[in-house]
Order: C-alpha cells, then structure tokens, then sequence
C-alpha cells in the first residue's frame, strides 16, 4: 500500500490501478468523483474565506450570538466532557469529580430543556 510519505511515482500509481483492475469506465467514474469532490471542497474554502473576512464577521463578536440556555449548555457539555478526558488520561481525578458535578449540573439544564 502506498500510505507512507515517500514519493510515489506515476509509474506505480498506474501499476496500482491496473493491479485493481478497475477497467476504463471504473477508472473515468473514479476520476469524476475526485475532481467533484475537490471542486466542492475548493468551493467551500473560498466561501469560508470570503464570510470570515467578510465585514458582518469581524464586527459580530461570539457574545451577540444569543445563544439559548439550552445552547451554553450543549457547548458546555463538549467542553466538560473534552476535560473529563484530558484529566483521567493524566490520572487526574481531583479534576474529573469537580468535572463531574459540574456535568451534573449542566444536565440539569439539558432535561429542563426537553
């Protein structure tokens, strides 16, 4: 397999495709998926770039998105459970329990919203 960061060449790129034996009609089918595929990736890179240095995206600070209480929670959560991992991965489980009853509280906010 040619996963490793050496350079592959054309000639064993080709080798690889014909040892699949994909055929020309496998072959044209994978090559549109591709090129479609990076069109559509190149397209979203130039949207993000245009919108975040778009004038709206400088001015609105995270503090005007007006989030829900349901919302902060949710955000919340991930972080709380990113730290839970963090801190029982060093061994750390002063941290996890004071993690933990601030989870339970957030989940408090989570029932309350459904």
């Amino acid at each position: 397999m040619m996963t490793d960061n050496k350079r592959v060449t054309n000639k064993q790129i080709l080798q690889k495709i014909d040892d699949l034996k994909v055929g020309e009609e496998g072959l044209n089918t994978l090559a549109i998926k591709i090129v479609s595929r990076m069109v559509k990736l190149k397209s979203m890179e130039d949207w993000f770039e245009h919108v975040s240095e778009s004038k709206a995206a400088t001015t609105f600070a995270y503090k005007d998105l007006e989030l829900t209480e349901e919302e902060n929670a949710l955000g919340d959560a991930a972080k709380l459970m990113t730290l839970m991992e963090l801190f029982k991965s060093e061994e750390n489980y002063e941290k996890c329990a004071v993690i933990r009853n601030r989870m339970d509280e957030v989940n408090k906010i989570l029932r309350k919203g459904k």
